[in-house]
């Protein structure tokens, strides 16, 4: 059995992550801070669904404990490590900016440490599109700069992509980046936009939509995001030869084991057509407060997800309200309402 070591399994993308593992066949050792970004207790019902699986173990600390990550990761013994867990929120990197420097600078600092003290065969670690920042080049594209972040938690995330970079050069440690691309479905964060709406059209208060609804999102669903990731921990990067060309379109690093991939839905929707969607799911409109752009977002994202396929040979397809209903039928019966 497959030995998996998880950072963030308590959190919306490690918990679907770790139960596609699961049902798989893998043995899945994770890890979670169980801070109180959010609501715990959403944690804990995560966390009671992983639990009923015996191929599924945890323990609960911080990252940034280095000591005990080591002992932990050396005491599971993993071929691969899939590290997700961060401190996210876009608008809370304005409040709360050390927070982002400290858990996803340093804390990914130690998780790469001890991919590269027990050598594992593949090292996988979260970014997003949001390193993207001022680009309006779109589709994004791995093989286009990415050096104009907007926000605290974008610099950190591609902070994030030039260490591990570094570690995969000096240390020959196959890594891949892979960047999410504005992630929804059941059991999402509360301070999700999925979840803000869902939550105001149903209590009638009004919901805040941002630059006057003129945004646009590669909206890709939780279940279509880890079957990627999945999918990515066989594909390792190795390092190229020297003088080697690299394939067009093509991420791969030309001196290092080292690779990013997109993992989006490949279609940008309109906010309005989201929200629309999500009113047919509810048989409710919703109260639209129109709002200027906030500080450090963008107008619009959308990804080019051919490396992924062409790694994979997987795309993500899932249409928007096929994601939102499953996602209000998930509120409806978790919050009973």
């Amino acid at each position: 059995m497959r030995t998996i070591l998880v950072t963030g399994t308590a959190g919306f993308i490690g918990f679907h992550l770790a139960r596609l593992l699961l049902a798989e066949g893998f043995r899945v050792v994770g890890v979670d801070a169980m801070t109180d970004y959010y609501d715990v207790a959403l944690k804990r019902r995560r966390y009671a669904m992983l639990r009923q699986s015996n191929a599924f173990s945890a323990e609960e600390f911080d990252i940034l404990d280095h000591d005990r990550l080591m002992d932990h990761a050396r005491a599971a013994e993993p071929e691969v490590i899939v590290h997700l867990a961060a401190q996210a929120g876009v608008r809370y990197s304005l409040e709360q900016p050390r927070t982002f420097i400290d858990t996803n600078i340093t804390g990914t600092f130690n998780v790469m440490e001890a991919a590269r003290a027990l050598s594992v065969r593949h090292l996988l670690m979260a970014s997003t599109s949001s390193v993207y920042g001022a680009g309006k080049d779109m589709p994004f594209a791995e093989t286009q700069q990415a050096d104009t972040p907007l926000t605290i938690y974008a610099a950190t995330k591609q902070a994030n992509e030039m260490m591990g970079h570094a570690y995969a050069h000096l240390w020959d440690l196959p890594t891949t980046m892979f960047r999410f691309f504005t992630v929804y479905g059941p059991w999402g964060r509360p301070d999700m936009a999925l979840f803000k709406f869902t939550k105001g059209i149903l209590e009638g208060t009004p919901i805040d939509i941002y630059n006057h609804g003129e945004m646009f999102r590669d909206f890709t669903y939780v279940e279509d995001l880890v079957r990627g990731i999945r999918l990515l921990i066989d594909a390792a990067p190795a390092r190229p030869q020297a003088g080697a060309a690299i394939p067009a379109g093509d991420s791969l690093s030309p001196v290092a084991p080292f690779r990013i991939v997109n993992i989006g839905n490949g279609e940008p929707v309109r906010l309005e057509d989201f929200i629309d969607a999500i009113e047919q799911e509810l048989g409710r409109k919703a109260i639209r407060n129109y709002m200027p752009m906030q500080p450090g977002d963008v107008p619009a994202t959308w990804a080019d997800a051919g490396l992924l396929e062409t790694l994979t040979g997987y795309r993500p397809r899932t249409d928007i309200r096929e994601g939102v209903g499953r996602f209000v039928q998930w509120y409806r019966d978790y919050f009973e309402v």
